[in-house]
């Protein structure tokens, strides 16, 4: 029986594939590369150990796995927009736009399972990342969204404007609805939640972020990442559940 979902399967690929991901990664290696060169050359020698440290940091940089996972996984443990043990074996970033109706569809249908099978169970972390894919009126909403990460309010706030989203389209979010969401999760103080999201800073925050997703070949939202291998799109839960089987498999 075929589901909403099954339009948007897409296979699972090795992100470093993708044309920007070795723009970036070029750059990367040219970095690790005048370090190296800056540590050999340099008037005082260090230790025989650190030689030895500083070559097996040059070897595991040529691994395209470590190297995505070091530019898109932050495992801070006082990120508000993450859910999850800072230690646990799998990271899955989440690129989403809060006006993405597909979005909506995975943090409604899908999270909950995913929350409960592999976040609570501490194998799996949920990193997100919201873009301003939509335009203006997302980027006013991650704005928002990050005013409520302010107050340790971002995930319920995200998942507060998904649960009212449509199946299709892109909703409006207005300045009033982004307001009544955040009343709606209690946002502590909302004096200062309606002066953050209006913040020029955390509007140009969603758009860097939104170059830095293009930039990594991220070219649509839902997208998610477990070091080089993605899943795109809104898919089947039993997609989420081999993508991340596996990584868990491969991180044992």
């Amino acid at each position: 029986m075929k589901t909403r979902f099954d339009t948007y399967v897409n296979p699972q690929r090795p992100w470093y594939r993708t044309a920007p991901f070795y723009i970036v990664l070029a750059v990367l290696v040219i970095f690790l590369v005048v370090v190296l060169i800056a540590q050999f050359t340099g008037k005082e020698s260090g230790p025989e150990p650190a030689a030895s440290q500083s070559a097996a940091g040059a070897t595991a940089s040529d691994d395209p796995d470590a190297q995505i996972k070091a530019l898109i996984e932050r495992r801070d443990a006082d990120d508000p927009r993450a859910i999850g043990d800072v230690d646990a074996p799998v990271v899955m970033v989440e690129w989403t736009d809060l006006r993405c109706p597909f979005c909506g569809l995975f943090s409604r249908e899908i999270l909950p399972v995913l929350k409960e099978e592999y976040v609570d169970t501490g194998k799996v972390r949920i990193e997100f990342r919201d873009v301003a894919y939509f335009g203006e009126r997302s980027a006013s909403a991650s704005a928002a969204a990050r005013a409520a990460a302010k107050q340790d309010k971002y995930v319920e706030y995200l998942q507060a404007i998904y649960a009212r989203a449509p199946e299709s389209g892109h909703p409006d979010l207005p300045e009033s609805e982004l307001i009544e969401v955040a009343e709606e999760v209690s946002v502590p103080d909302m004096a200062r939640f309606k002066e953050d999201m209006k913040d020029p800073q955390l509007v140009a925050e969603a758009e860097e972020e939104s170059n830095e997703a293009r930039r990594l070949g991220v070219q649509g939202v839902p997208f998610f990442a477990v070091g080089s291998t993605v899943l795109t799109g809104a898919q089947p839960l039993d997609n989420f559940r081999g993508f991340l089987d596996q990584a868990i498999e491969e991180a044992s």
